[in-house]
């Protein structure tokens, strides 16, 4: 569905996007996860035809997304700094959205009054952060997109409308088919709705996988051994195992393999551990020891 390859793209000679390649399947929720300045909302940036390429190919279903309407009126954007007219109300904003999407819902619009009770003539400069947020999800979901692209989307929202929307998405998904590419910092939320995942880093995508593969090739294992233990150059130099990060609390040593729990266990079974137990990981740990381990792992700073 969504395909971008050498996608680069500089500002003032500092390159924002330096060769990034994506690929998110149709009907997939893909997150792109990222630290900040990594080129994320770049990226989306492109996808929206926003930004025209320096190098590279941005396409959606085959077709370049840069100045071609057929393929921008099937895609439909919340981007974390939402565009209104300044004097515009709910109303007004339905109307010029329904210029651009010729398959606008207006019986989704009466329908998704009910989940967001919001006032169709308040002026959108007057809401809450969080208010707009939602208009911009009613709107979003009334143009039908085969596309959604999302930055940060539920960022001020409460937890009761964060779960009604992703409740909705999930929704299109499963009976619309539509291709859900999302990009944000709550790592915990993605992990519930992803079905897969890209990690960006220096206008690069490190990896991409499904969720499922990438959780199934990252194995955390905590051990006790009777002596030292071994050390992570001596863990990981078996074909196919690497060690990401080793630390210690006592005598409980966790280790986090790229690799499968049965290599892992297989590689600490040959230093006789007293105690070895695989543990479940978070996308949050995939994403930091991914991108350097220790290195980018919080510090402990003494002021």
């Amino acid at each position: 569905m969504i395909e971008v390859k050498g996608l680069v793209k500089s500002f003032d000679g500092f390159r924002a996007l330096d060769g990034a390649e994506v690929n998110v399947p149709g009907g997939a929720i893909y997150g792109l996860v990222g630290p900040n300045g990594a080129g994320k909302t770049t990226l989306l940036r492109h996808l929206t035809g926003v930004y025209r390429q320096d190098e590279g190919t941005v396409r959606i279903d085959g077709q370049d997304v840069w100045e071609n309407p057929a393929v921008k009126m099937r895609v439909a954007s919340i981007p974390d700094d939402w565009f209104y007219f300044m004097q515009a109300n709910l109303r007004d904003m339905m109307r010029y959205l329904r210029g651009f999407y010729p398959q606008f819902s207006m019986e989704r619009y009466e329908k998704l009054k009910k989940v967001f009770e919001l006032s169709e003539t308040q002026a959108l400069r007057r809401m809450s952060k969080g208010m707009q947020k939602q208009a911009a999800f009613w709107l979003a979901m009334c143009c039908m997109p085969d596309c959604l692209i999302l930055d940060e989307p539920v960022d001020g929202l409460d937890p009761v409308m964060r779960r009604q929307v992703w409740g909705l998405i999930m929704q299109d998904v499963a009976e619309r088919g539509t291709t859900v590419l999302v990009s944000s910092h709550n790592l915990r939320e993605l992990e519930d709705v992803c079905d897969h995942v890209g990690i960006l880093n220096r206008g690069r995508v490190l990896l991409e996988r499904s969720l499922s593969e990438l959780q199934d090739n990252t194995v955390k294992m905590q051990t006790v051994f009777e002596g030292d233990a071994p050390t992570a150059e001596a863990l990981g130099a078996s074909e196919g195992l690497r060690v990401l990060h080793q630390s210690a609390v006592g005598r409980v040593h966790t280790i986090i393999f790229r690799g499968t729990q049965s290599e892992a266990e297989a590689r600490l079974a040959a230093y006789r551990p007293v105690f070895m137990e695989a543990v479940p990981l978070t996308l949050e740990e995939i994403f930091i020891y991914e991108l350097g381990g220790a290195d980018y792992a919080v510090k402990d700073i003494i002021l």
